[in-house]
């Protein structure tokens, strides 16, 4: 079968970007004729990215929008920072463009709306790259959880627990958006890595949705600590970070099921995200890598969650690890995602992880800093679209879909 040739754009070439740059133009079809970033030396190294992996010379910018003007370019990639990726997103479908974006929280629900608007009224999708969809454990989680293994879904949990004190505190001097960030707001400022699995295992915004949230924030303590103990001459000694080292958001569902997320980048800690399944019938916990199903585990007992990921072990990793593993970023979560967005460019599907899907991950961010300003208080959750969460058009079946698992798309 012929793979139908796209050409596309990576704009945003800092450290994620040109990793991501690296793996989409590995993609048999994906050929990036152009590459953005405000900083030259970025753009330029987008270029080497590119010469070396693919064989051909894109054409180099440092303006996004004269870039955007291009007829020939049909999709791009966007992988700048938290508060500027959507509004680029935004020019980006209104100048004719499907379009990706790295993960990263919104700013403000109208940013959310103004994504929405500009996919309804040009016809172009927006994509977040939420890769943790696509990890080995998370989708063979979600494969179990469409089978029933866990019963019925009350509660799930997860969030972003990484050491991340060198690479906020060294922002300025590697370009790096968190610094800013964590100087200036307080909430829950990367909640989608998690909340993405957890949305698709739930149904959110299709049949399901998220109504409001409360987040507490705990005290800022753990970014100062980090200069006084490795740093104490560093130019921002003497900063104050609005950021709690610790913020906690609940979830409610319509169907009412919880959610908590759990937000931690500035304690000295092992890296997870802290995900958790809790149904009728099971639970599943991360940090230990254990599981327990009722009338199967010993009584009281947890048991080790590798045997259980072999048996439910989704096809698509099971096609991956047959072709031979790619590897790349992220043990592979990297160039699936990014698999799944070219599929859709190629096939003219629509994008297992939508418009929809997209603000209402990223909203949680200017929602939680809302709760959090407020002294906890429920905060709710726009509907993003307008009521179709009932009943929505039927989804695109396909080996990357994150509704259902299509077996009639693997050998």
């Amino acid at each position: 079968m012929q793979v139908k040739n796209v050409k596309c754009a990576a704009i945003g070439l800092g450290g994620r970007g040109s990793s991501m740059l690296a793996e989409f133009v590995s993609i048999p079809g994906i050929e990036v004729v152009a590459v953005c970033d405000k900083y030259e030396d970025r753009a330029k190294n987008g270029v080497k990215i590119v010469e070396e992996k693919a064989g051909n010379t894109p054409d180099m910018y440092l303006n996004y929008k004269e870039l955007l003007e291009r007829k020939d370019i049909s999709a791009v990639i966007c992988c700048t920072t938290w508060i500027t990726h959507s509004k680029i997103a935004v020019d980006a479908m209104r100048a004719g463009k499907d379009v990706a974006i790295e993960v990263g929280g919104a700013a403000s629900v109208e940013e959310c709306w103004q994504l929405v608007r500009a996919s309804e009224e040009t016809g172009k999708f927006c994509m977040m790259l939420e890769n943790c969809c696509y990890d080995r454990n998370e989708l063979a989680l979600f494969n179990m959880c469409r089978q029933g293994v866990f019963g019925e879904i009350v509660h799930m949990q997860g969030g972003y627990q990484h050491d991340l004190r060198d690479e906020i505190l060294c922002g300025k001097e590697a370009r790096h958006g968190r610094l800013v960030n964590f100087i200036n707001r307080n909430g829950e400022l990367y909640p989608t890595h998690q909340l993405g699995p957890i949305s698709k295992i739930m149904g959110i915004n299709r049949g399901n949705r998220i109504l409001s949230l409360v987040s507490m924030s705990s005290k800022a303590r753990g970014l100062h600590q980090g200069l006084l103990t490795y740093m104490p001459d560093h130019e921002l000694i003497d900063t104050i970070f609005e950021q709690g080292d610790i913020v906690t958001t609940m979830l409610k569902c319509a169907h009412g099921e919880t959610i908590m997320l759990i937000h931690d980048c500035s304690t000295p800690r092992p890296y997870s995200r802290n995900y958790r399944i809790q149904g009728t019938k099971g639970i599943y916990m991360e940090d230990n890598q254990s599981i327990y199903i009722d009338e199967v585990s010993s009584i009281h007992e947890w048991e080790d969650f590798a045997p259980y990921r072999e048996e439910y072990e989704h096809p698509l990793w099971k096609q991956y690890a047959k072709d031979g593993i790619h590897a790349g970023g992220h043990g592979g979560m990297d160039y699936l995602v990014l698999c799944a967005f070219a599929e859709a460019l190629q096939t003219g599907k629509k994008p297992p992880i939508d418009v929809y899907d997209t603000v209402t991950w990223m909203s949680i961010t200017c929602l939680s800093e809302q709760s959090v300003a407020l002294g906890s208080t429920p905060v709710a959750v726009p509907d993003f679209t307008n009521g179709m969460w009932i009943d929505r058009e039927p989804f695109e079946r396909g080996k990357y879909c994150l509704e259902e698992v299509c077996h009639e798309f693997f050998e």
